[in-house]
C-alpha cells in the first residue's frame, strides 16, 4: 500500500495539470494513466488552443515557460455566419495588452508536461497502468490497480474522460447527447501570414476555426483547422485523397491566405456533450471531460478543464494548510459550488450556438447576422463576450490571477 495526499487518474493534458498544480502546493500525488510516458513524437497535427486564463494557470505551475517560445498568440477573432457581409470582429486591445490566447502544438505540451512531472519529487507516475476499481467507503480512499498494486490517498481525482469509469462507478449520473457531427482536426500550410487573427466560420455543417499557429521549421505559414461536419459527410470527407480532401478544405476556407498544402495527418472524433450531475462522491471529485464535455466550438474544452484545476487546487489546498481533511463533502461540495455553474453555463452556450448556427432556415440566418453586427455595436456586450473568451469568470481563482496557491 502507497500512502499519498490525491490520486490523479487520467495522464491526458488536464490530468497531468492537476498533478502539477497540487504537488506545486506541497502535496504528495500519485499519477495513474494508462498509455506509456512518451516524449519526441513527429508533429501530427494536432493542437490546442489556450485561453488567457489558462495560461495564467500554466506559467503558475511552472509549465508555461517550456512552451511560450513555440506558442502563437491569437490577438483578433473574426466571426462570421457563412458568406455573409456582416461579421463581429474582437480585437484583444479593447479589453487589455494580452492576447485572448495561444495555440500551441498537442506533442509539445506533451513533452514539457511529462518532463515537468518527471522533474517533480512530490509526484509518482504510474504508467502504464490501469485503475481496476476504487474503494471509497471509509477514511481514505483506495485504488486498486490491474496490476495488483494498491494506493491509498484523502481523495481521488478523476480525469479520465467523458466515458469517466470512476464517475460510473461512484453512480454519478450524467446528461450526455451527440450531435450528429464529427470534427476533423488538421493543420494547413499556406503563402499568406495568418496576422495572428483566429476566424470562426459558422457553416450549415457546424462552425468551421482557422487558428494561427506558429511558422513551420522551414519558415511556412500555418494554421490549425478545427472543422465541425455532418458525421455522414466527415466520413466520405475523411475517405477522400489528398488531393479532393484539399478541394473541399479550400472552398471552406477561402483563399485569403494563398495556396493551401495539408500538414501531418487528418484527426476526427464525434462530437457530442457531456455534463456530470455531480462533480463529486465520496472521496472523489470529477475534473476535465469527466466533469464536462463540451462541443469544441470556441476551444473551450480544455481551458474549461484547467479553470476546474484551478479551483479544485485552491479547494483543496486551502483545506490541507489548516490541517484539514481534504476528501470530505464540505470541501468537494465547495468545488462543486464554484465550477459546476461556469461549466452549466458554457455547456449551454457552446450548445445553443452550435444549434443556432447550424441551421440554414433563410429567416434564422438573416436573424443570426444582424445580431452578430449588433454585438459589435454594442461596447459593454462585446467586451463581455471577448473576457469569457479569454476564460475570465466572475470568480477566477487565484492562479488565473497570477497569484500563488
Amino acid at each position: 500500500m502507497s500512502r499519498f495526499d490525491v490520486i490523479v487518474v487520467g495522464g491526458g493534458l488536464v490530468g497531468g495539470v492537476a498533478a502539477r498544480t497540487f504537488a506545486s502546493a506541497g502535496l504528495e500525488v500519485a499519477l495513474v494513466d494508462r498509455a506509456p510516458v512518451e516524449t519526441g513524437q513527429a508533429f501530427d497535427g494536432r493542437t490546442t488552443a489556450i485561453s488567457y486564463a489558462s495560461v495564467q494557470v500554466l506559467r503558475g505551475v511552472g509549465l508555461w515557460p517550456a512552451v511560450a517560445a513555440d506558442a502563437e498568440p491569437m490577438t483578433d477573432i473574426r466571426i462570421t455566419d457563412g458568406d455573409a457581409p456582416l461579421f463581429l470582429h474582437y480585437d484583444h486591445c479593447e479589453v487589455g495588452s494580452e492576447p485572448f490566447g495561444y495555440i500551441v502544438e498537442n506533442r509539445l505540451l506533451r513533452w514539457a508536461m511529462v518532463a515537468l512531472l518527471e522533474d517533480t519529487p512530490t509526484v509518482a507516475l504510474f504508467t502504464p497502468a490501469t485503475a481496476a476499481r476504487s474503494e471509497r467507503d471509509g477514511g481514505l480512499a483506495r485504488l486498486i490497480l490491474a496490476d495488483g498494486r494498491h494506493l491509498q490517498a484523502p481523495l481521488i481525482v478523476a480525469a479520465d474522460g467523458r466515458r469517466s469509469p470512476l464517475r460510473r462507478e461512484a453512480g454519478i449520473g450524467a446528461v450526455t447527447w451527440a450531435y450528429g457531427q464529427q470534427a476533423l482536426v488538421l493543420t494547413v500550410g499556406h503563402e499568406q501570414p495568418h496576422g495572428n487573427v483566429a476566424h470562426e466560420r459558422f457553416l450549415s455543417g457546424g462552425p468551421f476555426a482557422i487558428l494561427p499557429m506558429t511558422d513551420g521549421p522551414d519558415g511556412e505559414h500555418r494554421s490549425s483547422i478545427v472543422w465541425s461536419e455532418r458525421s455522414a459527410l466527415a466520413d466520405a470527407l475523411i475517405a477522400l485523397d489528398d488531393t479532393r480532401f484539399l478541394q473541399e478544405l479550400e472552398w471552406r476556407f477561402g483563399d485569403f491566405l494563398g495556396a493551401l498544402r495539408l500538414i501531418g495527418s487528418r484527426w476526427r472524433w464525434p462530437v457530442g456533450l457531456v455534463l456530470a450531475e455531480r462533480f463529486f462522491a465520496a472521496r472523489l471529485a470529477l475534473v476535465g471531460d469527466a466533469a464536462c464535455g463540451i462541443h469544441p466550438i470556441a476551444g473551450q474544452g480544455f481551458n474549461l478543464g484547467i479553470r476546474g484545476v484551478a479551483v479544485l487546487a485552491e479547494c483543496l489546498v486551502d483545506a490541507f494548510r489548516l490541517g484539514l481533511d481534504i476528501g470530505v463533502p464540505a470541501v468537494l461540495a465547495d468545488y462543486q459550488r464554484r465550477q459546476r455553474a461556469d461549466s452549466v453555463l458554457l455547456a449551454g452556450v457552446t450548445d445553443g450556438l452550435n444549434r443556432l448556427f447550424s441551421n440554414a432556415i433563410p429567416p434564422v440566418q438573416a436573424a443570426r447576422q444582424l445580431g452578430l453586427a449588433a454585438v459589435g455595436r454594442l461596447p459593454g456586450v462585446k467586451r463581455t463576450f471577448m473576457r469569457r473568451a479569454m476564460g475570465v469568470a466572475a470568480r477566477p481563482p487565484r492562479l488565473v490571477h497570477g497569484e500563488p496557491l
